[in-house]
Order: C-alpha cells, then structure tokens, then sequence
C-alpha cells in the first residue's frame, strides 16, 4: 500500500501563505486597544450611570416612585421640557422649509456665507449659545432693551426656552430637507402650473407630498435634541 505525501510549497508559494494569515489574523492594526477603549469609554460614561439609575429606582417602592415622578416639580418640568420642544420643532418645520427652500431655489449674493451660518448652532457649544442668548434677551440686553418698557421678558422664562431650542434646532430641519429639495426637479412644479395648478395647490399637492417625510425626521430630530 503507497502512502501518499503532500509535495512541499514551492518557495514562491511560502510568501503568499505567510501574507495570506498575517491579513486573516489582523485586518485593522491596534484592533484590540481601541476596542477596549471604546468598551470602557462607555462603560464609564453610559452604562455606569443608567445602571445607577435603575439600582437606585429598583430599591424604591411603587408609593415612593409614582410620588417622585407625579411631584409638582417634576410635572412643571414635563410641561416646560415637551411644551417649549413641541412649539419649537412646530416652527422649526415651517421656517426651516422656507430656509430651505430659499438655499436651493435661489441664487443671491453671500448664499454660501448664509449656508455655512445655518451651521453655526452645530458648531456652538450648547453652554456659549445660552450665555449669548441670555445676554440677548435680558432687560438690559441688546434685544431685551426694546421688550422691557412692552412689558415682554424672555430670559430666564418659558419664552426663553422656546427661543433657544428654536436657535438650536434649527439645522436639523434645513439640513434634512434639503438634500430632497436638490433632488425635486423645477419641472415638477412648471408641469403643474401648465395644467392649471395654482401656487397653493402646487405646494399643497406636489412639493408637500414629496418633503414631508423629511419634515417630520426634522421635526423627530428637534424633539430629540430638544428634549
């Protein structure tokens, strides 16, 4: 009976052998570290927290936690949180579309400095955007001054909130509609108004359909940022 035996690798099969398991053992260099870090990173951040939260509530009884979360307090802070993020992605909506639409549609001098200015609450610190809005709208304010002797005060108020979840939010609506305006042909509404459409029914029954689906992400994502 012939034993059989696997002839050797020719010497220019090694090379491609030994690369072949080095990339199926490491595709990304330092894999390990960061995913490690990443582990931690949250565990420390996100997890640790929340389960804090829920040990601290599990030790509770029903009595004590329908009393803390039906506090006086508590409800005021529902209101104010729901009410002012409700009211702001609501006008958000409509003056975002309008930014919106004025970006795509039209072309002007300084329209590149105004798109990159819709960016701006982005990149502003949460913290800095209250301070100036604060410094703003207060009595002796650059805005407050003029609402003061009507009798109007907004820092530091409901009105306040309103204003800066509104500055705050602001972005996510644009930049979530335009994209689908870019992609909306003119021809669309010109073929409308050739059979009859007026101006109402043309942005009742054509552009509406087709943008609201990313109004409403919009109006989600302002929600989210908000609350």
């Amino acid at each position: 009976m012939s034993s059989y035996s696997q002839p050797p690798l020719a010497p220019s099969q090694a090379p491609f052998t030994a690369t072949a398991a080095r990339s199926t053992r490491s595709i990304l260099p330092g894999f390990g570290l960061t995913m490690g870090f990443t582990l931690a990173y949250l565990g420390l951040i996100v997890l640790v927290p929340l389960l804090a939260a829920f040990v601290r509530t599990a030790g509770m009884s029903w009595a004590d936690f329908v009393a803390a979360v039906a506090s006086p307090r508590v409800i005021a802070a529902y209101r104010l949180s729901f009410g002012a993020s409700l009211a702001a992605g609501l006008v958000n909506m409509v003056f975002g579309l309008v930014v919106a639409w004025v970006l795509v549609r039209y072309s002007f001098p300084g329209k590149r400095i105004i798109d990159a200015i819709v960016d701006l609450p982005f990149a502003l610190p949460t913290a800095v955007a209250g301070i100036a809005l604060t410094s703003l709208y207060a009595p002796n304010g650059w805005v407050g001054r003029w609402l003061a002797p009507l009798g109007i005060k907004v820092a530091f108020t409901w009105a306040g909130v309103f204003v800066a979840l509104t500055f705050i939010g602001l972005p996510f609506v644009v930049r979530t509609v335009q994209p689908v305006l870019q992609d909306l042909e003119p021809e669309i509404e010109e073929a409308a108004a050739t059979l009859g459409a007026s101006r109402l029914q043309v942005v009742a029954f054509v552009l509406l359909p087709e943008l609201m689906p990313s109004l409403l992400t919009g109006f989600a994502r302002v929600r989210a940022r908000a609350g």
